[in-house]
């Protein structure tokens, strides 16, 4: 695998997350409607379409549960922004980065997790598309354009 250097530029990518001018802003029904159909389509009771920026995890959108962020030491999307396919653990609880996350061993109880990066135009993972299940489960093998 070739290293990809917008994956380890930090900076850059969280200027072209400020490019966005996205992070607190009200919810949008786009996103809304993006998290409901991604619940619906994979049968998960939570769903959201997250912001990474330096030290927070953003929702734009989240189904399922109240919250409006999370710090990046318990966030489940700031791996998933590292890497350009799908992030997907199958049960958390047997995954050494996430089976002491509070997340995990406690409210919302995550079991499994589906992150797929949002990738700019020009090549920044500035967040991700999740669908998040309180029981262990497989989820679809998927391809990125």
């Amino acid at each position: 695998m070739r290293f990809d250097r917008k994956l380890a530029d930090e900076e850059g990518r969280l200027e072209a997350l400020r490019r966005y001018d996205v992070l607190d802003t009200p919810p949008e029904a786009p996103f809304d409607r993006l998290t409901e159909l991604v619940r619906s389509v994979l049968g998960v009771p939570i769903a959201a379409v997250t912001l990474v920026d330096a030290e927070r995890q953003w929702f734009k959108s989240i189904a399922g549960l109240n919250a409006c962020e999370t710090s990046l030491e318990i966030s489940f999307c700031a791996h998933a922004i590292k890497k350009r396919e799908p992030l997907v653990i199958s049960d958390a609880t047997l995954d050494m980065r996430f089976a002491k996350n509070p997340l995990v061993t406690g409210d919302p109880w995550i079991r499994s997790y589906l992150g797929i990066p949002l990738e700019t135009p020009d090549g920044y993972n500035v967040g991700a598309l999740c669908a998040i299940d309180t029981k262990p489960r497989t989820f679809p093998r998927m391809k990125l354009p």
